[in-house]
């Protein structure tokens, strides 16, 4: 297992990060076989856990909890907020009065008195940027967060919550956990840049574009994948995007097959390869899931694999643009841009 420097901070964190968001409902991973995951990504080397409270309504959290115990100093530990958590509408978003109380719920779930990083899930359009940096510097101050970041940002809303920052005197955001991957390459023209000139280090969640690049779907198979049982219309081969995206993991496995690689080191490799990506974030439902992604945990790529992944999918590109979660909100809702 490699390590790199998070951001600025001067933690050290394995490239393979394990993400446990499918860890309970979601996944329909238990709780034995989380621990047993845990247990064999902290033996290969893996020390970043990264999780969610939205993640089967906090299940995920207490499963993590459960399998870290007696073991949490080793570990850096990630969790965030601002997806709902229940019906009562100020039970989500980034305001104080919600972060505080979600802060406390993941400390209770998770079983420690901090976490590492507390990262804020989505842009919150109806908070205020020096609302969230000030709670979060305050949670920080108490000790019950080391660090705080944001996940799938807009590149102008990093730059902006920077910004306020400074100008409020508050401490910063020193992550972003942007969706990423050889499918789905958009953030390289806006994100990426914004996130190096800051300084910030990079979480990519989704390297594997949903299994897309599992070597499991394949032209001419039925897709049969644990994702595409509850987002069908994320891989309708009737969709013009997903018709593309089978494209490209055609011409992908060529160039796997090429090189002497599965298709997961090949998308793994590529996403670690960039130099603003600190960690590809996995997320294995089984060990079996969990030992073909830590093949890929020496992975480097040489520069002819990558050059022809590029003529595949070109720089900056999303091949499903509309799966994007960082399109600002005007462009969803007419009502936004127009009077």
């Amino acid at each position: 297992m490699q390590y790199r420097t998070l951001g600025r901070t001067g933690v050290q964190v394995s490239t393979l990060a394990l993400g446990a968001m499918n860890f309970g409902r979601i996944g329909n991973t238990g709780q034995d076989e989380a621990t047993a995951i845990i247990g064999a990504a902290i033996e290969a080397g893996i020390n970043l856990i990264d999780t969610a409270d939205a993640y089967s309504d906090g299940r995920s959290e207490e499963m993590v909890g459960k399998a870290i115990a007696g073991r949490r100093d080793d570990l850096v530990i990630a969790t965030k907020a601002y997806l709902p958590m229940g019906g009562d509408p100020n039970r989500r978003g980034s305001s104080r009065r919600w972060l505080v109380t979600a802060l406390e719920d993941s400390l209770r779930r998770l079983d420690v008195d901090h976490v590492d990083l507390y990262q804020i899930h989505r842009w919150d359009p109806n908070t205020s940027d020096e609302e969230t940096l000030s709670a979060l510097t305050d949670l920080q101050r108490a000790g019950k967060i080391r660090y705080f970041g944001s996940s799938t940002f807009p590149a102008y809303r990093i730059v902006q919550a920077q910004w306020s920052a400074r100008e409020h005197h508050l401490s910063r955001y020193v992550t972003e956990q942007p969706c990423y991957s050889i499918l789905q390459r958009g953030i390289e023209s806006h994100v990426l840049p914004v996130t190096e000139e800051y300084g910030l280090g990079v979480l990519a969640w989704s390297p594997l574009a949903s299994g897309w690049l599992s070597g499991a779907i394949r032209a001419g198979r039925e897709i049969t994948t644990n994702r595409s049982g509850f987002m069908p219309h994320r891989f309708d081969l009737d969709v013009p995007a997903n018709r593309a995206k089978l494209e490209a993991v055609e011409q992908l496995a060529k160039v796997a097959d090429r090189a002497g690689l599965t298709m997961i080191q090949l998308a793994l490799g590529f996403v670690t390869a960039h130099r603003a990506v600190t960690s590809a974030i996995i997320g294995p439902r089984t060990m079996e899931h969990l030992h073909s992604q830590l093949a890929a945990a020496d992975t480097v790529l040489p520069a002819e694999v990558l050059d022809e992944i590029d003529e595949i999918v070109s720089p900056g590109v999303d091949l499903a643009a509309e799966e994007k979660y960082d399109t600002p909100p005007s462009i969803l809702d007419a009502t936004l841009r127009r009077r």
